[in-house]
This record gives structure tokens, C-alpha cells and sequence, in this order.
């Protein structure tokens, strides 16, 4: 029997010696022995079998041991998480995340295994969403795309036609007539008029 970890770390920036310990103090809790962590940095897009993970779970028998510090670790899609869970069963390869404290190979999963995998999704996925979200925001951080709502006033579009609703309104035409040639609300209509005549 051999105890294995692994340790994902996607395109953010993620400290792993918290799950390190986190992992360790596990191992030796349950006696498990010395652990030989892969770590690998990429997205979880891409699918298991063809990361380090795949040739791990490959290279494992009967017996052996692997940890996840989460669920979310082994991947972004609950399609390649859930069939993790049944390769790593199929084998006879005990699989603990800490987070959500599971194991694939307690007494009662045979008996509770879809009602403890279908528990668990929920949870998984608010937390990939999550995921996703700080990536996409990192990503974006790092292209140098400034995020939030851009300072100061916005564009309308009733830029285009600034002169002419001047002109418009010299002429002392009704808004009602204004708003309705250029398709906009009064409301707007005042709001664009305030903003270029402040």
C-alpha cells in the first residue's frame, strides 16, 4: 500500500503548504504512512487523463491511497470529478478529500453512493463557479483589462446627436418631440441634458 497526494494549482497564484500540513496531519491521524505528493500548475479544463493526475491514478494499484485536499482539486467539471471517484473505486484505490471529508471506499457507499456523490455536487459546483470567476478576474487583471465600472461620465448614445438636441432645444421644441426622434425615455432624455449642460 502506498498514500499518495495531489495538489492542483490552477492560474491564480495558490499557496500549497496550507494543504501540505492539511494532508500530513491527516496521513498520520490515520496512520497511513509517508505520502508522495504531484503537484501540477494548470487549469482544470483540461482533462484529468491527460495531466499528471491521469498518469498518477495510472501508475496506482490496489490498495493504494490517494488524497485531494478538495474535490474541486481534481477538476473544473462535476462530469470528470464524478468519474474520478468511480475509476479510483472501480480500482480499488481509496480516494479521501479533506475538505468534504469523503472517501470512495467507506463500509456504506455502496448502499448511499448516489445520494452522497448528488449531496456533494451542489456544494462542488458553487465552489467551481467561484473558481472560475477568479480566474476569469486574474486573467483579465494580468492582460492588463481594468476592472469594475469605468471612471467617470459614460457614453450615450445620444452623443452623436448633442449638437442637434441643442439646437432643438434653443428652438424651445418640447422634449416629448426630442425624445421621441432620437427613441429614447424623457428620463433619459433629462439625464443626457443635465450631464452635457453641467
Amino acid at each position: 500500500m502506498a498514500t499518495y497526494a495531489f495538489l492542483r494549482v490552477s492560474t491564480l497564484e495558490q499557496d500549497t503548504e496550507k494543504n501540505k500540513i492539511d494532508i500530513l496531519q491527516f496521513a498520520n491521524r490515520l496512520k497511513l504512512g509517508n505520502v508522495e505528493f504531484t503537484e501540477e500548475h494548470c487549469s482544470g479544463k483540461i482533462n484529468y487523463k491527460e495531466r499528471k493526475l491521469g498518469s498518477l491514478i495510472d501508475s496506482m494499484t490496489s490498495g493504494d491511497i490517494l488524497i485531494v485536499p478538495e474535490l474541486s482539486r481534481i477538476a473544473r467539471s462535476i462530469t470528470q470529478i464524478l468519474e474520478v471517484i468511480k475509476v479510483t473505486k472501480d480500482r480499488g484505490i481509496v480516494l479521501y478529500s479533506l475538505k468534504e471529508n469523503f472517501c470512495n471506499n467507506e463500509d456504506s457507499i455502496s448502499s448511499t453512493v448516489t445520494s452522497t456523490i448528488f449531496a456533494l455536487v451542489a456544494q462542488i459546483e458553487r465552489e467551481l463557479i467561484s473558481m472560475r470567476t477568479k480566474e476569469a478576474l486574474h486573467a483579465r487583471q494580468i492582460a492588463g483589462v481594468k476592472l469594475g465600472r469605468p471612471k467617470g461620465k459614460g457614453k450615450s448614445k445620444l452623443d452623436p446627436h448633442k449638437e442637434d438636441i441643442m439646437k432643438l432645444l434653443n428652438l424651445r421644441v418640447p422634449k416629448t418631440m426630442i425624445a421621441r426622434q432620437y427613441s429614447c425615455s424623457i428620463g433619459n432624455l433629462n439625464n443626457y441634458i443635465a450631464r452635457i449642460t453641467s
